[in-house]
């Protein structure tokens, strides 16, 4: 898995850039983050989450240059290694120590406790009929979106099970926002002011599907091999 980046929730906030656990990675992590990105992130300040990576002062600053290339500015990085701490002070850079993950998580469960960190909302839990969620900035479902329930979020909608209520990403006009579910079947789709309804055909057997929008159409289709999204 890449680097994650969520795009700031609204104006004035920074996005956050996410690197994954460090074990068994053979690439560097500038290419993380140039897999993370994708080809047109948005522009604006970026908190640097880089978890157990020892990054050096060159590190960095190639990395501050790349993001700078992308209209991107690093102004903080949050790190449990001294090295990558110490080096970004020596950039000028805000620095935050973060803590250690708790006994024995799994990379998914790491990546939970700093995308939750980033405001990033997650539900653990079925929505079922008559639930109604709305929430800032972008939302990881760990359940179910029943018939009858819907969930909105300002960004992104992420659902690690079946979507068959009604999904709303980018409730206030962000056509650049995402659906994804691991079963995307629901009532009803909008993304930004678009509107569509669930397709009628089965799912795709082993694929995660996405809704974007193309040409102002919702477009479903299976979702990139990245966690949560690869932009």
């Amino acid at each position: 898995m890449a680097a994650v980046f969520i795009r700031a929730e609204r104006s004035g906030l920074p996005h956050q850039l996410l690197l994954p656990q460090r074990a068994n990675r053979t690439g560097s992590a500038l290419e993380e983050v140039i897999h993370g990105l994708g080809s047109r992130p948005p522009s604006g300040p970026v908190v640097l989450h880089s978890g157990d990576w020892p990054l050096t002062l060159p590190a960095l600053r190639e990395l501050q240059g790349h993001l700078s290339e992308r209209s991107l500015e690093l102004i903080e990085v949050n790190s449990r290694i001294e090295t990558t701490l110490v080096g970004a002070a020596a950039l000028g850079l805000y620095t935050r120590t973060s803590p250690s993950p708790a006994d024995g998580p799994g990379e998914e469960q790491d990546n939970l406790n700093r995308l939750d960190e980033a405001r990033l909302t997650i539900h653990r839990g079925t929505l079922r009929s008559g639930d109604h969620m709305t929430v800032e900035g972008s939302v990881l479902v760990l359940g179910d979106v029943n018939p009858g329930a819907r969930v909105s979020a300002v960004g992104h909608v992420l659902i690690l099970g079946r979507l068959r209520g009604i999904a709303h990403a980018g409730c206030r006009g962000d056509g650049e926002a995402r659906i994804v579910a691991l079963e995307l079947r629901p009532l009803q789709l909008r993304i930004g002011k678009a509107v569509a309804r669930g397709p009628a055909d089965p799912p795709p057997a082993g694929f995660t599907e996405q809704a974007r929008l193309v040409d102002g159409q919702i477009l479903i289709e299976p979702a990139p091999p990245l966690w949560p999204l690869g932009r």
